[in-house]
Parts: C-alpha cells; structure tokens; sequence
C-alpha cells in the first residue's frame, strides 16, 4: 500500500483473512467483523512495532464508522458531555459527540489563552511526543459545562496511558470524574499499569472501538502477534 492509503477504508468481515503474521500493514477487526488496514510502526529496539492509526488523516468514511462505534458503546452510559483530548482526540470527541445527539463538546488544549488559569493545567506528555514540554489546559469558561454532569473523556488511542492519566488528574482537580473513557483504538496493553495507579475505577470505564497488540519481528523479518496461552 502507499503510504496514503492507510486508514482511508473500512472493509466487509473477511475481506482479509484471519492473520497472526503482517508485513506491509495490521488489519485490525472492529467489534461487528469489519476491518481497517493500519501500518506497522517499528519501535526503536527494531524488534518490536505497534499498529498505527492517525485520525486526523483518515477518510470521512472512516472517521465516520469510528465515531459511530465509539458512540453506541457510550451511548448506554447516558453521557451529558464530551470531552476531547488534544491533538488528534479533538477530531473524534467532535465526531462522537454529533452521533450521541449532542449540540456541541469541549476541547482540551495545550495553547494557552492569556485569559487561562495555571491552576487549570497539567504536565502532557504522549507516546508520539515523550521528549516535548506541554500542559494541558482546559477553558475556565468551560467549566460549568462540566461541573455536575456525566462526561465522557475521548482520545483517539489509548497507547502508554499517560494523555489519559493527565487528563483524568486536570478533571479531578476540577471536580469532575468521567463516566466513561473512549478510544478508536486500545493500543497493547501498556495502559493498564498507569491507568489503574491513578485509580482503581478507571479501568472499568474505558472503553474501544478496537484493539492492537505489540508485534514481534518473526524469523521471515515480518511481523506477528504474540501467541496468547490457552485457557
């Protein structure tokens, strides 16, 4: 596939044949069968890679299908509000929120507005950018907007847990606990450890339109799922 291809469809269950070994791209499964080809990000041990998915450079049609499958595992939460994690989380807490019926959701960000509040912020940091200094922030004026209702926090992946951590430690400061906490994708399982020291709730209330796991280079120089034990 070029480069551009990737994320600009959604394939009928079958299309690809139930694989354990990947070259070119991971097509992962929603929950009803259908399928999305993602590329393989190699890690930097060389010997590792992850699934990758970029929201913002989806197709309509993808975007769309991930919003609407985001949204009826949310929908039964009976959320108020939406909330959306910057940079890539903002274009699917916006896609989300219109499927739910909602008139509008709040952005988080990381510019700061000279009318924003230091005490409304945390330290970011993300998988794609570990090395940058940012705060996430959210809009004084938007608090109302939040107090007291039920809010469903969005992200666009869920991958070392530490967007959702941030978050999650902004909103609390605020007052404010989410019901409920979604995902495109639920990339590895790294998020678990980080997720649940920040609170033993959290887990439960997570949740995804699909799951990725960490790939191993095989002997052939490709790439495989790890074989899950039998139970």
């Amino acid at each position: 596939m070029a480069p551009h291809d990737f994320w600009q469809e959604i394939h009928p269950p079958g299309a690809f044949p139930d694989a354990q070994e990947f070259t070119s791209c991971y097509v992962a499964a929603l929950n009803d069968g259908r399928q999305l080809r993602l590329p393989i990000r190699v890690l930097a041990d060389g010997e590792h890679a992850l699934a990758s998915l970029i929201v913002n450079q989806a197709s309509f049609a993808v975007l769309d299908a991930l919003a609407e499958s985001l949204a009826e595992k949310i929908r039964p939460v009976r959320v108020d509000v939406v909330a959306g994690l910057p940079t890539l989380g903002l274009t699917l807490a916006a896609a989300v929120a219109q499927k739910l019926g909602h008139r509008r959701y709040i952005p988080l960000g990381t510019s700061r507005k000279f009318w924003y509040r230091e005490d409304l912020s945390v330290t970011l940091s993300s998988i794609t950018t570990p090395t940058q200094d940012k705060r996430l922030y959210i809009d004084p004026r938007m608090l109302p907007l939040l107090t007291g209702r039920r809010v469903a926090l969005i992200d666009d992946v869920i991958s070392s847990g530490a967007s959702i951590v941030s978050a999650l430690n902004l909103l609390t400061a605020c007052g404010v606990e989410p019901a409920v906490i979604g995902a495109a994708m639920l990339q590895s399982e790294r998020w678990r450890e980080s997720i649940a020291a920040a609170g033993p709730q959290w887990i439960a209330r997570i949740v995804g339109v699909f799951e990725t796991p960490v790939l191993e280079r095989n002997a052939a120089g490709g790439w495989q799922a790890p074989v899950r034990p039998k139970t």
